[in-house]
């Protein structure tokens, strides 16, 4: 088929449940491909790696010299920001959440976490197929992100609502008109902001042990965010604290079931967990496509890519590239040499990836005595965002 729809036809929502070979079409076209409506689509590992690291790669879509189909009123978060604004957010945001300030916040939530697993799974329905997605894999990391930056737990079903309308705009839908869905993204981030604003102002001069507390009660003017910042990067931490997680435990689940021997040897082996999260990240990772945008005309594997054009770096079809893993389609739970692409790399490398870890370690550890013999009981179907894939759920006969 036409190299030049690839693009169309991977965020195909009919190719959501195996985009792989489509990535490997990629590969093997390009790896570097132009597709119909200009975008180009980057799938070699070594390229992606690169790009992800170039300086004249810019992740702010303002960087386009085409004009976004609407403009929108949400101001961006430092995911989408380049040095040396993003680098000046994202070091006043990791101050209350990791080293060098605060080294302990992310490890010293194991306990918990492992107390939150073991109550989800104490909670889990007997008398129907348990859906992995809403009964452990969601609330899991929305609980430790609530508690980590301090939300109310109750107030978890207003947040759902606004999330899902924010990651529907960081979807890829080439063709669409999405001016609705962009709409209703810039309503939900409202609507957030001000929540987490009222909710980080009660903290003020009463501080509990939480991010929230830590941002408003910053004693030194210099290292703090300002009202409109401090909202918009709460957003971003509670929606990615928990979005991209929840596919990694459910891909997990999906990947162990459907390949019991894998299961039975961790159950064997519990010990090889950290390496069989890490190849769960390259195999089957949450974050399929990510877009960059060039600063200058740019050569990559000879193509010249024209400053200003919408660059989309297909993360999944880099973790699959045989150029740089051995059988990189088949699941190799303690693989070497695992320096995937399933948390980004760059300066951009995803900000909570340690919590990610711990969380999928230990969710996917607790359910493995619980796993022996099940089978999920149905093809699951999977969520809408070619971006961020996953299954919206993952029912299973225990």
């Amino acid at each position: 088929m036409d190299p030049g729809t690839l693009l169309a036809r991977i965020t195909d929502y009919a190719s959501r449940p195996d985009p792989y070979p489509l990535y490997a079409e990629l590969r093997a076209a390009g790896p570097v491909v132009r597709q119909e409506d200009g975008t180009f689509l980057v799938g070699g590992y070594h390229q992606i790696a690169a790009l992800l690291h170039d300086p004249r790669m810019s992740a702010d879509e303002r960087s386009r010299t085409a004009p976004a189909p609407y403009e929108g009123t949400r101001d961006a978060s430092f995911l989408r920001l380049d040095d040396p604004e993003h680098h000046r957010l994202r070091t006043l945001a990791m101050r209350p959440f990791g080293p060098p300030h605060s080294p302990h916040r992310v490890d010293a939530m194991r306990g918990e976490i492992a107390r939150i697993t073991e109550e989800l799974l104490a909670d889990l329905p007997a008398d129907r197929p348990v859906d992995i997605v809403d009964d452990f894999a969601y609330p899991l990391p929305v609980i430790v992100i609530c508690r980590l930056l301090g939300v109310p737990r109750e107030d978890e079903p207003r947040f759902r609502a606004w999330s899902d309308a924010l990651v529907a705009t960081a979807d890829i839908r080439p063709g669409e008109d999405t001016t609705e869905v962009e709409r209703a993204g810039d309503r939900a981030g409202a609507e957030l902001r001000e929540y987490l604003l009222d909710l980080a102002e009660r903290r003020r001069g009463r501080p509990a042990d939480d991010m929230l507390s830590a941002f408003v009660n910053e004693p030194d003017p210099s290292l703090r965010l300002s009202p409109q910042e401090l909202a918009v990067t709460a957003a971003l931490l509670l929606i990615a604290g928990h979005e991209t997680t929840v596919n990694l435990i459910t891909n997990g689940v999906l990947t162990l079931l459907r390949g019991p021997e894998h299961l039975q040897r961790l159950r064997r082996e519990p010990g090889l967990l950290p390496l069989a999260v890490e190849e769960l990240l390259r195999y089957e990772p949450p974050v399929h496509l990510r877009e960059r945008v060039p600063l200058v005309d740019i050569e990559v594997a000879g193509t010249t890519i024209p400053a200003g054009t919408s660059v989309m770096l297909a993360l999944a079809s880099g973790n699959r590239d045989p150029l740089r893993f051995p059988e990189p389609d088949r699941f190799v739970p303690d693989r070497p040499d695992n320096e995937h692409l399933g948390f980004g790399s760059g300066i951009h490398l995803c900000y909570g990836a340690p919590l990610a870890r711990i969380e999928a370690q230990t969710a996917l550890g607790a359910l493995l005595p619980r796993l022996e013999g099940a089978e999920p009981a149905e093809d699951p179907p999977y969520r809408q965002n070619a971006m961020l894939r996953g299954p919206r759920h993952l029912r299973v006969r225990m």
